[in-house]
Protein backbone atom coordinates (compact mmCIF):
# COMPACT_ATOMS: atom_id res chain seq x y z
CA UNK A 1 0.00 0.00 0.00
CA UNK A 2 1.15 3.50 -1.03
CA UNK A 3 -0.10 6.33 1.22
CA UNK A 4 0.99 9.96 0.41
CA UNK A 5 0.01 12.98 2.46
CA UNK A 6 0.75 16.73 0.89
CA UNK A 7 0.60 19.85 3.02
CA UNK A 8 0.00 22.99 1.88
CA UNK A 9 -1.27 26.49 3.18
CA UNK A 10 -0.40 27.85 7.04
CA UNK A 11 1.36 31.24 7.45
CA UNK A 12 4.73 30.54 5.23
CA UNK A 13 2.19 28.99 2.25
CA UNK A 14 5.25 26.42 2.53
CA UNK A 15 3.97 22.90 0.53
CA UNK A 16 5.81 19.66 2.57
CA UNK A 17 4.93 16.20 1.13
CA UNK A 18 6.08 12.49 1.85
CA UNK A 19 5.12 8.85 0.73
CA UNK A 20 5.27 5.38 2.50
CA UNK A 21 5.28 2.62 1.14
CA UNK A 22 3.79 0.00 3.75
CA UNK A 23 4.94 -3.13 1.96
CA UNK A 24 7.73 -5.37 3.50
CA UNK A 25 6.97 -3.56 6.78
CA UNK A 26 6.73 -5.47 10.06
CA UNK A 27 3.96 -2.63 10.87
CA UNK A 28 1.98 -3.12 7.89
CA UNK A 29 -1.34 -3.63 9.34
CA UNK A 30 -1.39 -0.91 11.48
CA UNK A 31 -0.58 1.47 8.49
CA UNK A 32 -3.26 -0.14 6.84
CA UNK A 33 -6.02 -0.02 9.44
CA UNK A 34 -5.16 3.64 9.96
CA UNK A 35 -5.56 4.34 5.88
CA UNK A 36 -8.94 2.75 6.20
CA UNK A 37 -10.15 4.31 9.09
CA UNK A 38 -9.30 7.54 7.13
CA UNK A 39 -10.96 6.59 3.44
CA UNK A 40 -14.04 5.31 5.56
CA UNK A 41 -14.08 9.12 7.40
CA UNK A 42 -14.05 11.14 4.00
CA UNK A 43 -13.07 14.50 4.16
CA UNK A 44 -14.20 18.42 4.30
CA UNK A 45 -12.64 19.76 1.46
CA UNK A 46 -13.12 23.34 2.31
CA UNK A 47 -13.19 23.36 5.91
CA UNK A 48 -10.25 24.79 6.58
CA UNK A 49 -9.61 27.91 8.15
CA UNK A 50 -7.39 31.04 7.14
CA UNK A 51 -3.66 30.40 7.75
CA UNK A 52 -4.13 26.36 8.19
CA UNK A 53 -2.85 23.91 6.75
CA UNK A 54 -4.75 21.75 4.49
CA UNK A 55 -4.26 18.36 3.60
CA UNK A 56 -4.88 15.67 0.67
CA UNK A 57 -3.96 11.88 1.61
CA UNK A 58 -4.03 9.36 -1.02
CA UNK A 59 -4.10 5.71 -0.70
CA UNK A 60 -3.56 3.68 -3.28
CA UNK A 61 -4.96 6.34 -5.88
CA UNK A 62 -8.28 7.35 -3.23
CA UNK A 63 -7.48 10.78 -2.06
CA UNK A 64 -9.28 12.35 0.71
CA UNK A 65 -9.31 16.40 1.40
CA UNK A 66 -9.30 17.34 5.02
CA UNK A 67 -7.92 20.93 6.92
CA UNK A 68 -6.73 21.82 10.63
CA UNK A 69 -8.34 22.24 12.67
CA UNK A 70 -11.24 20.02 11.49
CA UNK A 71 -9.21 16.39 11.19
CA UNK A 72 -9.99 13.24 13.25
CA UNK A 73 -8.02 11.50 15.04
CA UNK A 74 -7.05 8.50 12.34
CA UNK A 75 -6.30 11.71 9.89
CA UNK A 76 -3.89 13.32 12.57
CA UNK A 77 -2.27 9.99 13.35
CA UNK A 78 -1.75 9.13 9.39
CA UNK A 79 -0.70 12.36 8.55
CA UNK A 80 1.89 12.78 11.59
CA UNK A 81 3.68 9.07 10.97
CA UNK A 82 4.05 9.55 7.06
CA UNK A 83 5.25 13.19 7.25
CA UNK A 84 7.50 11.78 10.16
CA UNK A 85 8.63 8.32 8.53
CA UNK A 86 8.04 8.68 4.95
CA UNK A 87 10.55 10.44 2.14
Amino acid sequence: MRIRVRRTGGFAGIERSAEVDTSGRPDADEWHALAVAVLDGGGDEGRGVPDGFSYEITVDGETVHCGDPHLTGAQRTLITRVLKEGA
